[in-house]
């Protein structure tokens, strides 16, 4: 890993980053963010289209990026996308896990293929992606990983079993990896961002009835009055990867408006004895 630089630039040049989820969302924001701050970024993404528009765009811009198709719950896929990745651009040093997907529903409701599907894009994605890339971390004499978890990985949202199982699990990938790792000099840490305004989110909302009424209570959540953007995710992630957080693994930063400050949550504070106002 190369010296810290200044806050005022946090510099990534000569180093290698893979984004995983990176053609869309906050995935997409954060590889921008990275090429930005002069990365060679790979973005992994089974969404040609949009992983090859989001890479071709950074290059466009003088940056240095490269899109690689690849379905990140299958081993073979990922193993040989990391190795593409190593010896295309000359090895990794830091892995920003952000793909992942949400599907609703119970214990009761939630079908086999849905609870796999969501496991599958959400915790797989990320263990297979580490697994392949920590040794070529290791022989750059250390790295850093960065997980994107959610509120939901220490709190629960109703009709999203799968989705908050997924997301805790996630805590636990990070502190066993972080463990594990210590002595390679490789660090990993977890981002729990709130509401953010992403196509997922969008998406999320338009199963509803009344998707601005859902966009509505979204805005809500945060003490702001408004959802995060993806690109206020994605300067968590490269500080984290970054380092300027050279002695933080292990641990996860929640990013989320403030969403999980009040108690009983935002609408409480308006609504029950919170919302008294006295200055």
């Amino acid at each position: 890993m190369v010296s810290a630089a200044p806050w005022s630039s946090m510099d990534f040049a000569n180093q290698v980053i893979v984004v995983t989820g990176g053609a869309s969302g906050i995935g997409q924001a954060t590889a921008r963010e990275f090429a930005a701050r002069q990365g060679a970024v790979a973005i992994f993404d089974r969404n040609e289209h949009a992983g090859q528009e989001t890479a071709g765009a950074l290059r466009g811009a003088g940056h240095s990026a490269e899109y690689f198709h690849v379905d990140l719950a299958i081993d073979a896929q990922v193993d040989q996308a990391v190795e593409q990745v190593a010896a295309r651009m000359g090895g990794i040093d830091i892995l920003a896990n952000v793909a992942g997907i949400q599907r609703y529903g119970t214990a009761v409701t939630t079908s086999d293929a849905e609870w796999d599907e969501t496991l599958d894009a959400n915790v797989r994605s990320a263990f297979l992606t580490s697994k392949y890339a920590i040794p070529h971390m290791i022989r750059r004499g250390g790295g850093s990983i960065v997980i994107v978890g959610s509120v939901q990985s220490m709190t629960a949202q109703r009709n999203s079993m799968a989705y908050v199982v997924s997301k805790h699990a996630l805590l636990g990938l990070t502190r066993s990896m972080a463990l594990d790792f210590a002595a390679d000099n490789i660090r990993v840490n977890c981002v729990c961002p709130g509401a953010i305004d992403t196509p997922m989110l969008r998406w999320a909302a338009s199963l509803d009835e009344n998707p601005e009424r859902v966009v509505d209570a979204c805005h809500k959540l945060s003490m702001f009055g408004r959802m995060g953007r993806p690109e206020e995710i994605a300067r968590v992630i490269a500080f984290l990867a970054s380092d300027m957080a050279s002695y933080i693994s292990g641990t996860a930063i929640v990013a989320d408006g403030g969403l999980l400050t009040p108690t009983g949550g935002m609408m409480s504070q308006e609504s029950g004895t919170g919302g008294a106002r006295k200055y």
